[in-house]
C-alpha cells in the first residue's frame, strides 16, 4: 500500500517551503495562468524565449504543497531547455502522474519525486496545473489554463 508519506518526499516539502523561481518576469515574452478550482491552485507562469530555448522561467500565485513544489521543479526543468525539449518534457512528465505503465524515470531527476501523485488521483490535478500552463503558453493559447 502507497503511504501518504511517500507523497510529500523530502523534496516535495523543500519545494513547498522555499519555492524556487517563485516571481514575476516584468518583461515576459509569454505569460498564462492557471486555476484548478477543486483545491484552488491559482498560478500564473512567465517565460522568456531566446533563439528557441526558455531563458528564464518563474511563476507565482498560491496552491497546495504540490502544486507549488510541482511548479518550483518544473521551472528548475525547464531553464535552458528549447521548445521541443520542453514539450517532450510535458509529455514524459504527463505519462509519470497518469499512467500505470513502469516509466523511466532516469532523465526526469527530480522531477520523478511527483511519480507517487498518480496514487492520488485529486492530487494529479495539482501537480500537473503548471505543466498544463506551460504547455498552453508554449502553443500560443490565449485562454487561461483550468482543470475542470
Amino acid at each position: 500500500m502507497f503511504d501518504i508519506k511517500d507523497l510529500y518526499q523530502e523534496i516535495i516539502v523543500d519545494h513547498n517551503r522555499n519555492p524556487r523561481n517563485f516571481r514575476v518576469i516584468a518583461d515576459a515574452d509569454k505569460t498564462m495562468e492557471g486555476f484548478n478550482p477543486l483545491c484552488g491552485d491559482r498560478l500564473k507562469l512567465y517565460l522568456k524565449i531566446d533563439g528557441g530555448n526558455i531563458s528564464d522561467i518563474a511563476f507565482d500565485g498560491t496552491g497546495c504543497a504540490i502544486s507549488v513544489a510541482s511548479a518550483s521543479l518544473m521551472t528548475d526543468a525547464m531553464k535552458g531547455k528549447s521548445i521541443d525539449e520542453a514539450e517532450t518534457l510535458f509529455n514524459n512528465f504527463h505519462c509519470l502522474i497518469t499512467t500505470e505503465n513502469e516509466i523511466d524515470t532516469d532523465h526526469l531527476g527530480k522531477l520523478a519525486v511527483l511519480a507517487g501523485v498518480k496514487n492520488f488521483p485529486a492530487r494529479v490535478k495539482c501537480a500537473s496545473l503548471c505543466w498544463h500552463t506551460l504547455h498552453s503558453a508554449l502553443i500560443g493559447d490565449k485562454n487561461p489554463v483550468t482543470t475542470e
